[in-house]
């Protein structure tokens, strides 16, 4: 019999975590691109998708904060990554929430700002989820074969 170390990478992200992070992007993306189709074409139904698409994405990136603070209070989890990445989902959604009030207004009064902060906040989705999603563990065990 040979013992042999085998490696097991593991995610410190749980699947619901992991669903509602991914989540977020779609539709913060989804709201850029609404805020740059009004833009260019002044129809205000684009305004109107734009505002519904952050207040879902709010709702995700709400939750996903309340996944990440609870997966930062597990036993033996808490590291600077996990902080930092606590931290920008946090700033993420305060800005989020920011750019739902700049949607409130006229659709007219709203231009560049929420566009601007649109794209601002999917580019710090994007932040997020490679630092969601980059955190690995290995753990090494002895399998005997």
């Amino acid at each position: 019999m040979l013992a042999s170390p085998h490696s097991i990478y593991r995610s410190d992200i749980h699947p619901l975590h992991a669903v509602l992070l991914a989540g977020m992007l779609p539709l913060y993306l989804g709201a850029a691109l609404c805020d740059y189709t009004y833009s260019v074409s002044y129809h205000i139904q684009w305004s109107t998708f734009a505002s519904w698409l952050i207040a879902g994405a709010l709702v995700f990136n709400g939750l996903a904060i309340l996944a990440a603070v609870v997966g930062l209070f597990r036993a033996g989890r808490r590291s600077p990554l996990a902080l930092a990445y606590l931290v920008l989902l946090v700033v993420t959604w305060v800005l989020g929430f920011i750019n739902a009030l700049i949607h409130a207004r006229d659709a007219w009064a709203m231009m560049p700002t929420g566009l601007v902060l649109s794209v601002v906040i999917v580019v710090l989705t994007l932040a997020a989820l490679f630092l969601g999603f980059a955190r690995k563990r290995v753990d090494t065990e002895g399998v005997t074969s």
